[in-house]
């Protein structure tokens, strides 16, 4: 593929280009209230070409190779339309050229597993769930997505590399007169089928928390010092904090800029903050992006101090900072842009018992239920919580919204837990739908933070 790559873009005249051949299959299977509403098998392909020319970046997209011709000519003919309309001249970074293939790093791959074994492997979770007490509804959904991906540049660098990715995930509703309460649950990851076997007692366990629910007592609204389990660690790591640190919205938001300058002191001295997609077999796991640039660790928060950004080679440029690898197209239907890959709070040194102790009287904070960010201001919901008192659990709590600001948290951040978890199934909507972006981190006990509720 890469030599058809090669004769597709042979004589093209640009200040750099880079194209990326994709192949996608998709298959899936969705339950709800029984019945199976989906299962299926997809295939697609297709192109993303991208040009400099006269300092603008142009990408078109296509999906036939006859159809290449006209799409080298439209990308060339819009960076002269941004060119002559003022549009800020770019240049790509510096990057090592690659001449690279990476096979999927799998136990079981899951394109060896039948659709019959697939559909059959989702109805025994379904009917597991089904069978327990208080249970409603079960919606739940396997799938497993394969990316075979071809990249080349003008610079040199070819490059070949498969990601596969297998989640098992849904929804539980337990129930009690009028009364519904939902709770989610997922397993999976980028090594293979076997993540999403035997794991029947993970999906006990969220059947049990979602039943529950039914008799917790909805949280009293006001401000706690509360731990956070490692998801809700995760997801304020990443929505929260993250985010600030792609380096497009800080580029983009004067107000981001200002706060999240390197070297700034935002933390406590305990805060480490890492981005790490090397570390293999968790979900986010890649070699190269999709600038054909190699992923390396990169370390956000060092001792409370914000010491690295995630870039793309043009945001890097722009900067004067190092490449990092963070630029990830969903697929072959788009260009990449600047994205996380694996973010969490380094452990620390104390137990949950340690934690715990150290808390005396609040609340512990289960695993996540959406949220929105509004600049530096974060909702987030979650499926379920405890009274903390004497630093022990007490009753459960429901209904929880936590409010905060990211700044003011980072600094009330007092203790870090020394377990860690990653999400094994994960999805981040910043203009793409990314199901591989991972996150994650361990307990954490913040000091002060504000519970909406009764």
């Amino acid at each position: 593929m890469i030599d058809k790559l090669e004769k597709m873009t042979a004589g093209l005249k640009v200040d750099y280009y880079d194209i990326r051949y994709e192949t996608k299959q998709v298959q899936r299977v969705q339950m709800n209230k029984k019945e199976i509403r989906i299962c299926d098998a997809n295939t697609g392909d297709g192109y993303v070409l991208r040009v400099l020319h006269k300092g603008a970046l142009a990408s078109v997209t296509f999906t036939r190779p006859e159809q290449a011709e006209a799409a080298i000519k439209k990308a060339v003919e819009n960076a002269e339309i941004l060119a002559a309309n003022g549009a800020t001249p770019k240049q790509p970074a510096p990057a090592p050229v690659v001449i690279d293939t990476i096979k999927a790093g799998l136990i079981e791959d899951p394109r060896n597993i039948s659709l019959a074994e697939k559909k059959e492997l989702t109805q025994a979770y379904s009917d597991l769930l089904f069978a327990q007490p208080k249970i409603a509804n079960v919606d739940i959904t396997y799938a497993d997505v394969y990316r075979n991906k071809f990249f080349l540049n003008s610079e040199g660098s070819k490059i070949n590399e498969e990601l596969v990715t297998t989640m098992l995930y849904g929804g539980i509703t337990a129930q009690d007169g009028a009364l519904t309460q939902p709770v989610r649950l997922s397993f999976g990851g980028s090594d293979g089928f076997q993540r999403v076997r035997n794991r029947e007692q993970d999906a006990l366990k969220q059947a049990k928390i979602a039943a529950d629910l039914l008799k917790a007592e909805p949280v009293k609204a006001g401000t706690y010092k509360m731990i956070l389990n490692p998801s809700m660690t995760g997801v304020f790591t990443h929505e929260a904090f993250g985010h600030f640190s792609e380096a497009d919205i800080v580029r983009d938001l004067p107000s981001v800029r200002d706060k999240m300058k390197l070297g700034t002191k935002l933390g406590v001295d305990e805060l480490n903050i890492i981005d790490d997609a090397t570390i293999p077999n968790q979900l986010g796991y890649y070699r190269y992006d999709d600038e054909g640039v190699a992923v390396r660790k990169v370390n956000l928060m060092t001792n409370g101090v914000l010491t690295g950004r995630l870039h793309d080679r043009f945001t890097a440029a722009e900067m004067g900072e190092a490449i990092s690898g963070h630029s990830i197209a969903e697929d072959f239907c788009y260009a990449p842009i600047v994205r996380m890959g694996c973010i969490f709070i380094q452990p620390g040194q104390y137990s949950l018992e340690e934690l715990l102790a150290a808390l005396e009287d609040g609340l512990y904070i289960g695993d996540p239920m959406g949220g929105q960010t509004t600049g530096e201001n974060f909702t987030f919901g979650a499926q379920y919580g405890y009274i903390v008192k004497n630093g022990k659990l007490a009753g459960m709590i429901r209904d929880i919204n936590l409010v905060g600001n990211l700044y003011k948290t980072l600094l009330s951040v007092s203790m870090i837990g020394k377990d860690f978890e990653l999400k094994e199934v994960g999805g981040c909507g910043k203009g793409q739908t990314n199901i591989r972006s991972c996150h994650g981190g361990p307990h954490v006990l913040v000091n002060e933070l504000t519970v909406g509720g009764k």
